[in-house]
């Protein structure tokens, strides 16, 4: 029950309330009111006809109304204990630059870090749209590595059809959120901060503070994929001279590159690392670049597949039998070459006998009876080469690209020489690539992150969130069908481009070059990777000014801007951690599981409030409903335990232990969450329960009323009275305590107060 307050007050003059509040236009009811000139009229907005306002401020009057003045956020409670003017909801809110790709915050630590101690501009109100405000913003957070560098591979693997499914899987699960999130959001004001504000503030702080931990840790582990992706793209196909170690002795080629990874990825992680601490706003001028080279990458491919139907780029493939070879130890894909009119044994010949002796009987008993041919890497949409490409070919680790139906001799016993062909470097499965592909389609918190950039959020969230997942997923749709159309099963397969001489895969289709996606998507990457690193710190920075999880303090402190320096120093940790796994189909599932915890709680949330009927829950986007949340949750779990069911466990243990933690700590946070609100329901439908008929008397529990008398320091006289009672109540009865203070109310309230404590 709330407590209430009654305090005497004595009545002052107009003059002294007109003094003590400031700010506030009194309409003085003892006065007549004045008559109407000609033409005006009454304000039957603001009052009812009888002197009585009501849709501004009891205290307002309509003067201020006719000044253009917005009191939309001032309190409107029946009840107050008191009568301070808050600031206004936008003024808090739209502090954001008009298109960043930064989050929440961003810009006050911005225009801090500039600032010269010059006079404090004037904040301009949120003036962004949809367009501007969450649709490019999204786009931009989900297109990713995974399109450019991993998207081709999977449709080789998994086959049109399944691709089909885990595109159709991951969309649908981002869409049925994004209905959740719209609802949330849209409920009452938008909240700022994201999906941890969003969770936080509607299942308590116990989920809230578990599943904002989940999405930090993805978020974190996002930067490190982002950053393995930019390392890979630079040391594969941009500088492969860069590379320190080489596949010799002791390092086989993965060896090799995962500590070349490793190196170059912790480097990149400092150099990120230094420009977030440095300013945001170096970051901030080169969202539109990162955008654009986005944008320019994905109508590269468009314009490619068009082209391949009439002009299909030259790229062949060197095929041993049915077997594909790496092209990057040779130049011509024969046995023998003609020198000087003199069959002459190739650089293959050499590569697989060991020997330029034709003669020799020491070859590779697969290579001496198997020819050597040459198809096109790159048939063109025109081709029919879709049919062949409709079915998965999954392969374990190790195991060679075979092209089906090609005529080849099969060889019995071991298979030697297996640096010159193209080999699988991990086995794959529906699962492996539905947890590999799962982050190319996250980033639709993009939009809530700046609710306070939006002119109309309730409006601008819901609709560009919606559009920016549907526009990226006909793109993804549509380049599973493309690439399927275009490019030849083992090119496809062929996931660091062994075939084609190195070259990225969905370059080769790419037009007017290669080096378009090549250029465009590495620096995608490296924007993607400090926006990670730059969001990150800030979520774990409001996690830690919450104040429920006691060890986080620190991380809510940083440069006297606000800027969040312990936290990035925290999130370039746990990133190097990620780096140090060097593996980008191994990251890629670690931040799935926990960017599908944050998803499952956001509809858990959705469906909790709208089962609840709770009187605060008025959402303005009205397509939403609790099935489609339960939907959406179900498709999170299933997706979780897909990709990974011990990674699943993982993050479950982890976010379990989270909440118990908060929970043991005590997090004293009322703010009015469905947790609360589903507690409340469970005991009204038990106390009705109970009125249904009379209690039989195994269910008799003692209901005791104990009154106790208080010494002169307010501490009980006689507590074995309270032993006495909780004896009484073993059989797990209620039990009413309660004390007499002798005296006026409005003398001892203070002393009644300090009594119940």
């Amino acid at each position: 029950m709330p407590h209430f307050t009654v305090v005497p007050v004595e009545d002052k003059s107009r003059s002294e309330y007109d003094s003590s509040v400031e700010g506030l236009s009194w309409v003085d009811y003892r006065e007549p009111p004045a008559p109407l000139a000609a033409g005006d009229s009454y304000d039957t907005v603001s009052s009812d006809g009888h002197g009585n306002h009501k849709e501004n401020s009891p205290f307002l009057n309509s003067t201020e109304a006719s000044k253009g003045g917005d009191y939309y956020d001032r309190n409107l409670a029946l009840f107050e204990e008191e009568l301070d003017i808050r600031p206004k909801v936008s003024s808090l809110l739209g502090k954001l630059v008009n298109y960043t790709n930064l989050t929440q915050g961003v810009k006050e630590h911005e225009e801090a870090e500039s600032s010269d101690g010059s006079k404090k501009k004037v904040s301009k109100s949120p003036s962004m749209g949809t367009l501007m405000g969450v649709y490019l913003p999204c786009m931009q957070n989900i297109f990713g590595v995974i399109l450019f560098l991993r998207l081709t591979w999977m449709v080789g693997m998994a086959g049109v059809l399944q691709s089909f499914l885990i595109v159709l899987l991951c969309c649908c699960c981002t869409m049925l959120t994004t209905i959740s999130m719209s609802a949330i959001a849209t409920n009452g004001v938008v909240p700022a901060g994201g999906s941890y504000f969003m969770i936080s503030r509607s299942l308590g702080p116990e989920f809230g503070g578990a599943v904002g931990l989940c999405f930090y840790l993805g978020t974190t582990f996002a930067g490190a994929m982002y950053i393995l992706g930019a390392i890979e793209i630079l040391l594969t196909y941009i500088v492969p001279q860069a590379a320190i170690f080489h596949p010799s002795g002791a390092h086989d080629v993965s060896s090799a590159m995962l500590n070349n990874m490793r190196v170059y990825g912790t480097v990149f992680l400092i150099l990120m690392a230094v420009v977030v601490f440095v300013g945001v706003k170096y970051v901030n001028k080169f969202a539109s670049l990162f955008l654009a080279c986005v944008v320019i990458s994905i109508l590269s491919i468009y314009a490619g597949a068009i082209k391949s139907i009439f002009d299909p780029p030259e790229f062949p493939i060197c095929m041993l039998g049915n077997r594909t070879l790496s092209r990057d130890q040779f130049d011509v894909c024969a046995k023998t070459v003609v020198k000087d009119n003199i069959t002459v044994a190739s650089k293959l010949w050499e590569l697989f006998c060991h020997t330029t002796n034709l003669t020799t009987e020491n070859c590779d008993a697969y290579f001496l009876m198997n020819n050597v041919s040459e198809i096109a890497g790159i048939p063109g949409a025109a081709s029919g080469i879709l049919k062949d490409n409709l079915w998965s070919n999954y392969l374990e680790k190790g195991e060679i690209l075979e092209k089906v139906h090609h005529p080849s001799v099969d060889v019995a016993g071991q298979k030697n020489n297996l640096h010159l062909y193209v080999l699988s470097d991990i086995a794959t499965s529906f699962t492996v690539l539905v947890g590999i592909f799962f982050p190319s389609v996250t980033g639709i918190m993009a939009g809530s992150n700046r609710s306070g950039d939006l002119k109309d959020a309730q409006k601008s969230i819901p609709v560009g969130t919606i559009l920016a997942i549907v526009t990226t997923s006909l793109v993804y749709f549509s380049c599973v069908l493309l690439f399927g159309a275009c490019i030849e099963g083992v090119v496809l397969r062929d996931k660091y481009g062994d075939a084609v001489n190195k070259n990225l895969v969905v370059g080769t289709l790419s037009w007017p070059s290669p080096w378009v996606i090549v250029i465009g998507s590495f620096f995608s990457t490296c924007g993607a990777g400090l926006q990670s690193l730059t969001g990150a710190p800030r979520l774990l920075q409001a996690i830690a000014k919450d104040n429920i999880i006691p060890f986080l303090w620190i991380f809510g402190h940083g440069k006297v801007n606000g800027e969040p320096t312990w936290a990035l120093l925290l999130t370039a940790l746990i990133a190097e951690l990620g780096i140090l796994i060097a593996s980008l189909d191994m990251v890629a599932p670690i931040l799935s599981m926990f960017f599908l915890m944050c998803y499952l709680f956001v509809n858990l949330a959705c469906a909790v409030q709208t089962l609840l009927r709770t009187p605060n829950w008025r959402p303005r986007f009205k397509y939403y409903h609790w099935a489609l949340s339960f939907l959406g949750m179900s498709i999170c779990l299933a997706l979780m335990f897909i990709s990974s069911w011990y990674y699943a466990l993982v993050a479950m243990l982890i976010a379990g232990m989270i909440y118990k933690y908060i929970e043991y700590q005590g997090a004293e946070k009322e703010w009015g969450d469905g947790i609360r609100g589903l507690s409340l329901s469970a005991a009204r439908y038990a106390l009705l329960r109970l009125e249904e008929g009379p209690p039989h008397t195994k269910n008799w529990r003692p209901q005791l009323l104990v009154l106790l008398k208080l010494d002169e320091d307010l501490h009980v006289k006689y507590p074995r009275l309270l032993t006495f009672a909780s004896q009484l109540k073993a059989g797990k009865g209620l039990t009413i305590i309660g004390s007499v203070i002798q005296g006026n109310f409005l003398e001892t309230y203070g002393e009644a107060q300090a009594a119940e404590q």
